[in-house]
């Protein structure tokens, strides 16, 4: 009989609520979001200088971003220019391998190795193009440009970071 009456006087708090079933009602659609692409930035060129400039990428990736500027130097970019023209993004390869996902990268001990291809002189404001945009994720230390150019030897054009380079 004692465990009967906290049943029942529970059954009688739960009905005097004051709150009485109802069946589902359609209300129309789920809110949805879009999400654009994150727009992050770049360096070019304005009057002779680095300049931060946004660029619309896949994702915020340093492969996006350096691949957002080497696709630059195909468009038509008004008052701003690049000292890559004639050169092509190829890939990354982090010194962290694999990088891990939870991992705390600082202070910063990574070196990024950046392979491009292409013909002519690197400038020294194009290679700072690339240091720069890439080192704008705090996780790399130093950037290692590395030429490929098919039936050639690989050539490494130097291990910068942007503060020497600006």
């Amino acid at each position: 009989m004692k465990a009967i009456i906290p049943a029942i006087a529970l059954l009688a708090m739960t009905a005097a609520c004051g709150i009485s079933p109802t069946d589902v009602q359609e209300m129309g659609n789920a809110p949805t979001v879009r999400i654009p692409p994150p727009s992050k930035t770049i360096y070019l060129i304005r009057d002779g200088e680095l300049a931060l400039e946004p660029a619309d990428v896949e994702d915020d990736t340093v492969d996006s971003l350096l691949g957002a500027l080497f696709d630059a130097s195909t468009q038509p970019l008004g008052d701003r220019d690049t000292a890559l023209r004639g050169f092509a993004y190829m890939r990354t390869k982090n010194s962290i391998n694999p990088p891990q996902r939870d991992e705390m990268q600082l202070p910063r001990t990574s070196t990024l190795t950046v392979y491009i291809s292409g013909e002519g002189t690197l400038t020294k404001l194009g290679m700072a193009q690339i240091v720069c945009t890439a080192q704008q994720d705090a996780a790399f230390e130093l950037v290692k440009v590395v030429r490929e150019n098919a039936g050639r030897p690989s050539r490494v054009e130097g291990r910068h970071t942007c503060g020497e380079l600006k």
